[in-house]
């Protein structure tokens, strides 16, 4: 299942777990006492902060795609095809890591550049580590804004 299909099948739960959440609050709401409507805010606020995370995750992959084809539009995206690979698929870590070594120096040599910073977060994905790769990948999407 690809990323893509997996953020909106869990998009669709939160929206049903969210329907199942305001029915709670409005019961809440109707037992009408102090405590009972303080519960009730809280059941509706969360929610509105799982909407908000769930649509910023969205709208960040689906700019992260357009900007992918765009660079790949370019002929600019990593050839990772050569890359010794173990058994499970991942990239072999002294790999991965020279990898990375040779985007870091570009991205170095062109702070400014948003394909430096895209390449980057390849980099940064393939070496394992996801933080780093999300502020790289949100690096670029600034720079290419």
């Amino acid at each position: 299942m690809s990323a893509r299909t997996t953020s909106l099948a869990l998009a669709a739960v939160l929206l049903v777990y969210f329907v199942i959440l305001g029915d709670r609050a409005i019961a809440l709401f109707r037992a009408a006492t102090p405590l009972t409507i303080a519960l009730g805010v809280g059941v509706v606020l969360l929610p509105l902060v799982g909407a908000w995370v769930v649509w910023s995750t969205l709208r960040f992959g689906i700019r992260t795609q357009t900007l992918g084809r765009r660079l790949q539009a370019e002929d600019g995206l990593p050839d990772t095809s050569d890359l010794p690979r173990l058994p499970s698929g991942r990239v072999n870590r002294p790999a991965a890591d020279e990898f990375f070594e040779r985007f870091r120096a570009e991205t170095e040599a062109a702070p400014e550049d948003w394909r430096s910073w895209y390449r980057l977060a390849v980099a940064y994905d393939l070496a394992g580590d996801r933080p780093r790769a999300r502020d790289s990948m949100r690096k670029a999407l600034d720079l290419a804004d």
